[in-house]
């Protein structure tokens, strides 16, 4: 088990490293670097942090890390300063095809960049308040942190990881009858585009598999951690494939901005140019809720033709999400975000 946690805690000290060093435009300082760095203040001496620090440089240099060692102040070298090379870290401009897009479009719905979160986003806060000359540019893409269309995501993935019993209210699929779920959490997938708990219903004394975009409001934690065994050998997957039922597909219309929506285009089966500046194209779906959050997703560079019952839906999760007043800034009267909503 300690070597589980030696690991994890290398893995993220070594990147708080990579991310203090991308951060500033200058050389920093062991000291500077020490304070920044989370990991390297919980050191118990400065020998500790010294061996420390030297182990971890030697390691990214083993990455491919360009990892640059010069003076911190050019007025006196005896001190060394320390920071990534940016030229030599960075990407060379990169073109894709169109099949690509797509793909990078569709990963990018799971995966946010520049996601700063616990240590890393002190040790930023900590160069910040240091007065390091700062470079945000040089982040992109590092830490990434999952994201979904769904609210309960985080609270649900955490009962997973803890084995906390917790509640929910549930909408059953093809209905819009809710009830109260008791359920002992055992893992999440993600199948077909969408995000699934399975786990123990304690109500009905079964194995249940719930999609999380039909968990309404807040999920309630109950219990302790640690309160329940997962069943050996467990597998989501599986479980989720003997569960659900793909319905009868539908056609959608959407009115898609040229540049814009890839992973749309890729499953569209009929494309029409409308002007110079939009397409028309043909989308089958099978989950109206699920399909309007993606949708919803492409903010103003996807406009709804039908089916009413699609438009609607995109209409009232936008607005939700505004929360104007009818006429205000941003008031979506025609299933386009105005000017003022994308603010």
């Amino acid at each position: 088990m300690s070597t589980k946690f030696n690991a994890a805690d290398k893995t993220e000290r070594l990147l708080n490293l990579v991310i203090c060093l991308l951060y500033t435009r200058k050389p920093l300082s062991k000291a500077k670097i020490r304070d920044a760095v989370p990991q390297y203040g919980s050191s118990a001496s400065d020998e500790a942090f010294d061996r420390m620090f030297e182990r971890d440089k030697d390691e990214l240099r083993e990455l491919g890390i360009p990892l640059v060692t010069e003076p911190y102040d050019i007025l006196f070298d005896d001190e060394p300063g320390y920071r990534i090379d940016r030229r030599e870290y960075a990407l060379p401009e990169i073109s894709f095809a169109p099949d690509e897009l797509a793909v990078l479009g569709l990963a990018s719905r799971a995966w946010t960049q520049a996601s700063l979160a616990g240590p890393a986003a002190q040790a930023l806060r900590k160069l910040e308040a240091a007065g390091v000359e700062r470079d945000d540019s040089s982040l992109i893409g590092i830490v990434p942190m999952v994201r979904t269309v769904e609210p309960a995501f985080e609270a649900v993935k955490d009962a997973v990881l803890a084995r906390t019993a917790m509640a929910f209210t549930y909408r059953t699929a093809g209905t819009s009858q809710v009830a109260t779920r008791h359920v002992q959490p055992w893992a999440i997938a993600s199948w077909h585009g969408h995000w699934y708990l399975t786990g123990f219903d304690t109500d009905r004394q079964a194995s249940r598999v719930f999609r999380l975009d039909r968990i309404r409001g807040e999920v309630a934690i109950e219990g302790k951690p640690a309160s329940y065994e997962v069943p050996e050998g467990h597998q989501p997957s599986a479980m989720i494939r003997s569960v659900a039922v793909a319905r009868e597909p539908q056609p959608a219309a959407l009115q898609v901005r040229v540049g814009a929506g890839h992973s749309l285009r890729r499953q569209a089966h009929a494309t029409e140019a409308v002007d110079d500046s939009w397409s028309l194209i043909i989308v089958d779906f099978t989950d109206l809720e699920a399909f309007a959050a993606e949708i919803c997703s492409f903010g103003p560079d996807v406009v709804v033709q039908g089916p009413a019952d699609l438009r609607q839906s995109v209409i009232s999760r936008l607005t939700g999400a505004l929360g104007p007043e009818p006429g205000g800034p941003g008031h979506l009267s025609d299933g386009r975000i105005t000017h003022g909503a994308n603010r």
